[in-house]
């Protein structure tokens, strides 16, 4: 008998979940037992799932994330500062350039009249301008428009010879000179700002060997 229970327990369990009866024709009641094998693996999902949910980040991982944070922050500011540095540098080089410009433009114009104002000169030194003629109140605006615009000249009798201002016609040795000096102002020459207009033409008193 006890052959017979065995061999009971090892025969598989055959469950027939056919909702029609084949033999009666009966449609059947759902099965408890089967809907509680089909809920079965569900619920295996549900708990692996909730075993799969990530722990609660530990206090390395939180110094890490806010590391990553503040170095985040310090780049963006060092990336906003360095574009505030050129957009100063491009505006100070734009205003360079428009203060450039503008220099080259006026010394154009004035380079253009200064022959004029070499005819004045020149009838100032003949004698021709006396106070109050007409020619010398027109010489008197046409020098004070150029003065308003930064206008100088250069070269005076005496002062020593500078290549960068002075160009030399001709030279004279003369022996109580140390330095190459100006004899004397054969043309003046001009200067607006720091850009020279016209160099100097003068006789130059040079050392004697």
């Amino acid at each position: 008998m006890a052959d017979e229970k065995n061999n009971d327990k090892d025969e598989p369990v055959i469950r027939d979940k056919r909702r029609v009866d084949p033999e009666t024709g009966d449609v059947r009641e759902p099965s408890t037992e089967g809907a509680a094998d089909d809920a079965a693996p569900e619920a295996e999902a549900e708990d692996a799932g909730a075993a799969g949910e990530p722990d609660e980040l530990s206090d390395d991982d939180k110094a890490l994330l806010d590391q990553a944070a503040t170095d985040l922050v310090a780049e963006m500011r060092t990336d906003m500062l360095r574009a505030q540095a050129e957009l100063v540098n491009f505006r100070q080089r734009v205003e360079r350039d428009r203060v450039a410009n503008r220099e080259a433009v006026i010394s154009e114009v004035i380079r253009s009249l200064l022959p004029a104002l070499d005819d004045l000169a020149r009838a100032e030194a003949h004698g021709d301008l006396v106070d109050g003629a007409p020619m010398t109140i027109v010489a008197q605006k046409l020098r004070s428009a150029f003065e308003k615009y930064g206008l100088k000249s250069v070269g005076v009798k005496g002062e020593p010879f500078d290549p960068a201002f002075h160009e030399a016609v001709v030279q004279f040795p003369t022996p109580d000179v140390t330095v190459n000096t100006i004899a004397d102002v054969i043309e003046p020459g001009y200067i607006l700002g720091d850009r020279l207009v016209r160099a100097a033409k003068v006789a130059v008193s040079v050392p004697a060997e």
